[in-house]
């Protein structure tokens, strides 16, 4: 155990609340890891592409998709100098969890050596889910605690497990079958995530496909995180041990109406008020496919909001919207990894900011404002 005083008094007060209800043993590490990681001007990396994904992104700069390119380019990110100044923890996949440095250092000490958290994605992906309008369910529970045991021993100290849900008016989607599954899904990946040392990463992502309107979006996330956290509830879940990786609340990607970034953080945050538990420490949102500028610009947004209270830390776990720009500068060639590590640093600061409420704009110029959007995004 993490002997921190602040954690052993909250393990404390949580026994006391539970009564005679479970702890996990590694209570005190969960709550210092969660609160780490939500740290002011910080948040996650995620480079957790699968294999198939990593491809796509290669070839769009026409590099090939080999270990050894793999190895390079997430090396380039992890040993961006000062990127832990913004930067307090990284998702990983279960290939890169195992790679090493050119100087023979396992990536997880690489990181550690610089302050910075390793995570480990544990989903195997989603599947269709029988008797809804193609919603589908999350696979990875089976053999998850044998996997967290050896991810942990590797290094890792936080998990990520993605629940997708889609919202279609005419359809009725989602579904209470599918929010009931994808809650009850995340919520025992949770609890055997915490068993064995891991905190986990909830994140039922409601995905921007759609004509929806902002109001309707609000609706349903906001009855989404109700099915999560009764889901948690039941399954005897630390909540100071976990962190929530949400959408923001936005309109469709085929609304018709607009909005403001203003508009984007008021529903957010008031729908997280209605929803999010004070108990969680940190909230680290995911892009969803709006572009570099606009992900850093939405949650600085939310962070300058100071007319209600916020209990929780709000800030990224960022894939496209932090790495779009620095792929694109790297180019898959070792004379430019340089000039990418200064993209990556300087998104990674524009983004640290906004976790802050102190982001005037401008980071990344014309790269940065291209869209991100795929529809029905998976990896």
């Amino acid at each position: 155990l993490v002997h921190d005083h602040t954690s052993l008094v909250l393990v404390g007060l949580v026994a006391t609340v539970a009564g005679a209800g479970w702890t996990p043993k590694h209570a005190a590490e969960l709550i210092k890891t969660a609160k780490a990681i939500g740290a002011p001007g910080k948040g996650i990396l995620a480079a957790d592409e699968s294999t198939g994904t990593i491809a796509k992104r290669f070839a769009s700069i026409n590099v090939e998709n080999s270990e050894a390119n793999r190895q390079k380019y997430r090396q380039l990110l992890f040993k961006t100098p000062k990127i832990e100044e913004h930067i307090s923890g990284v998702i990983m996949y279960e290939e890169t969890l195992y790679q090493k440095s050119d100087e023979g250092t396992p990536f997880p000490d690489l990181l550690k050596s610089k302050g910075v958290i390793t995570g480990i994605k544990v989903d195997t992906g989603v599947v269709e889910l029988p008797g809804t309008h193609g919603e589908t369910s999350t696979t990875g529970l089976d053999g998850l605690a044998k996997r967290c045991a050896k991810y942990y021993e590797a290094g890792a100290r936080f998990a990520k497990w993605r629940a997708v849900l889609k919202i279609d008016e005419k359809t009725g989607c989602p579904s209470t079958l599918s929010m009931q599954e994808n809650a009850w899904g995340l919520a025992r990946y949770a609890a055997i995530c915490q068993s064995e040392g891991l905190v986990p990463i909830v994140e039922p992502e409601i995905l921007m496909d759609g004509p929806h309107s902002i109001e309707h979006c609000a609706k349903v996330t906001e009855e989404v995180l109700s099915y999560v956290y009764k889901a948690l509830a039941d399954n005897h879940v630390l909540l100071e041990g976990t962190m929530l990786k949400p959408n923001m609340v936005c309109p469709g990607s085929e609304s018709s109406k607009a909005c403001t970034t203003a508009e984007m953080a008021f529903h957010t945050v008031m729908t997280l008020r209605k929803a999010v538990p004070p108990a969680v420490p940190t909230i680290c949102f995911l892009s969803g496919g709006q572009s570099e500028e606009e992900a850093t610009l939405n949650l600085n947004a939310m962070n300058a909001i100071t007319a209600v209270s916020k209990p929780w830390s709000l800030t990224f776990s960022y894939g496209r919207a932090l790495q779009a720009s620095c792929l694109k500068a790297w180019a898959g060639k070792d004379e430019n990894i340089e000039k990418a590590k200064q993209v990556l640093l300087e998104r990674a600061k524009a983004n640290g900011e906004a976790t802050l409420g102190k982001y005037a704009g401008g980071a990344g110029g014309a790269d940065a404002a291209q869209k991100l959007f795929v529809k029905n995004y998976s990896y």
